[in-house]
């Protein structure tokens, strides 16, 4: 049966395509923006003041919580979104946030987790590592301009994961009931360094693409060049240094256990963005 869903972080790449999987299947899905609304189903909320929340929830079901980039403490976005999924009585919410925020219990988005794991709404939380998509955004200026990916993330290994995977697990979690109240990791099939990256982005992009590890301060130089906020730039130079310090070296069988198929690998995704680096 059709469910009115709402989607917080809309635009962004794992939100933005589980409104399309969402839709495709018949659901009504209402969006969120920080921006003017464009759109019937979209409405106005700014995440960090409350505002339009009440607009956002009226007459909806279910819902997808996650807190868009450039927040350094999560918890003041996503506390206000389970205590209003709690008041509105929804019949599900998936909450998205990070492998391993499990390894601190007072950090922002364990103490969300916490917050909807006693709210009494029937939950899924998932917590998905880097995402593959990083480098065909984040990090695509310096692999286009200059062949290079330059970061302070040492010779660590990462099951980076197809942020289409993580997509297609929350929209299977938002509108299937069986596994609520399990919190599931979800990685990619394999684990990679950068170098390992960079040399599947070289097969694909027709050019030499390579990795080099560096002093944290080149990258907060760059982050803060590009105008993020400073606290969110320390939280990623932070995940960096645990990149680097191999704590993000694991798989899951998290996609395999939702959708009862292997998680899309990188040569995969190196094929479907290869025209982000040519």
């Amino acid at each position: 049966m059709p469910s009115n869903i709402l989607i917080v972080g809309a635009s962004g790449t794992v939100g933005s395509e589980i409104v399309r999987v969402l839709k495709a299947a018949g659901h009504s899905v209402r969006t969120t923006t920080s921006k003017p609304t464009t759109a019937p189903d979209q409405v106005h909320v700014n995440l960090a003041t409350g505002e339009g929340l009440d607009a956002a929830f009226a007459g909806i079901d279910r819902a997808f919580f996650l807190s868009p980039g450039g927040h350094a403490d999560q918890y003041k976005i996503l506390a206000p979104l389970i205590a209003k999924a709690k008041a509105a009585n929804l019949k599900k919410v998936v909450l998205m946030t990070a492998a391993g925020v499990e390894m601190n219990p007072e950090g922002p988005m364990r103490k969300a987790e916490i917050d909807l794991e006693n709210s009494g709404v029937p939950y899924n939380i998932i917590r998905p590592t880097w995402f593959m998509q990083n480098f065909n955004t984040f990090w695509v200026y310096g692999i286009k301009e200059f062949g290079a990916i330059r970061l302070p993330a040492g010779d660590g290994q990462v099951g980076f994961i197809d942020s289409r995977d993580i997509s297609a697990v929350a929209a299977k979690l938002l509108t299937e009931d069986a596994l609520s109240g399990k919190t599931i990791t979800l990685t990619g099939p394999a684990l990679m360094t950068h170098a390992d990256v960079a040399a599947e982005i070289s097969k694909v992009a027709g050019k030499t693409v390579t990795y080099s590890d560096v002093d944290p301060a080149e990258l907060k130089g760059v982050l803060l060049g590009a105008g993020l906020p400073a606290d969110y730039v320390e939280l990623l130079l932070m995940l960096m240094t645990y990149v680097k310090a191999g704590y993000s070296a694991s798989l899951s069988t998290g996609v395999q256990d939702v959708l009862g198929r292997a998680p899309g690998s990188f040569q995969t995704y190196a094929q479907d963005f290869k025209a982000s680096w040519v």
